[in-house]
């Protein structure tokens, strides 16, 4: 087995720093610069946008609780942004106590979503080629996105079997494949005022079981049901939670009734695969 040391580019405090891509980066002729802080907003929210170098940043789960799942986390932004800290870095914190390894993906934005695919494609590859290296099970690898982070989830799963990009590495014959997937509250997967199914989100014979959170309240809520009904009409197994109230864009962040219900259910359901 390989390790991916090579292009590790950080090491931040327990927390490390993995470049996806050892070259340009697939389609690109340009080259790679540091992502741009877009303006505080004042909701202690921490946008980046402008993303030439995709790169994970590792939190390895303890040795003493480390269950042998891993996560890879999507933040969401519309693909237009990433909300970095809020649907990236404390959710991976959340990840740790959960004896689960995470991996903060900082995909290509904005309005990258093909290249999206191809960053979460590489980053699901280099995490298998090194899952001794971090105590991960090669059938316990999964994703979890946030609005955008959720609907890349779907897509980038729907195309798994078929390359997205030219072979770079080794890494590359490995499987890209989620073994299951996790979306809070998710967004764009339906169209039109009826909020019919997007077809690249329609799910197929091995699409992995899905745990969906949203609330009544979302304006984006039809893409959690909608996608719920079809993953139940292909047989696929899902778990949907709907509250009344919430919002949308909460992440895990105290004050937010929906915000602290999620994690609690979904450490629950992860308890359910990690046995």
């Amino acid at each position: 087995m390989v390790c991916f040391c090579p292009y590790l580019t950080a090491v931040i405090g327990q927390t490390m720093e993995l470049e996806l891509w050892p070259g340009l980066v697939p389609g690109k002729s340009t080259e790679k610069s540091a992502p741009i802080i877009k303006p505080n907003r004042g909701d202690e929210v921490t946008r980046i946008t402008n993303i030439t170098d995709p790169t994970l940043r590792i939190y390895p789960a303890s040795v003493a609780t480390a269950n042998g799942m891993g996560v890879i986390v999507c933040p969401g932004g519309g693909h237009r942004h990433l909300a970095i800290d809020k649907e990236g870095y404390e959710v991976a914190e959340w990840l740790n106590t959960l004896g689960i390894t995470a991996f903060v993906l900082t995909y290509r934005v904005p309005d990258q979503v093909n290249g999206a695919i191809q960053d979460l494609h590489r980053a699901l590859r280099l995490v298998r080629q090194s899952a001794a290296k971090w105590n991960i099970h090669l059938d316990k690898l999964g994703v979890i996105g946030f609005s955008a982070g959720a609907h890349l989830a779907v897509l980038a799963d729907r195309v798994s079997s078929k390359p997205q990009y030219p072979t770079v590495d080794e890494v590359d014959d490995l499987s890209c494949k989620q073994n299951f997937t996790m979306l809070v509250y998710p967004g764009l997967l339906t169209k039109g005022p009826d909020d019919r199914l997007n077809p690249d989100a329609l799910p197929g014979r091995d699409t992995p079981p899905s745990f969906i959170f949203a609330t009544a309240d979302d304006r984006l809520a039809g893409s959690a049901l909608v996608y719920a009904k079809a993953l139940r009409q292909n047989r696929t197994p899902v778990t949907l939670h709907l509250l009344p109230e919430g919002g949308h864009g909460y992440g895990l962040r105290p004050g937010n009734l929906a915000a602290e219900a999620w994690p609690k259910l979904a450490a629950d359901w992860l308890a359910q695969l990690a046995d």
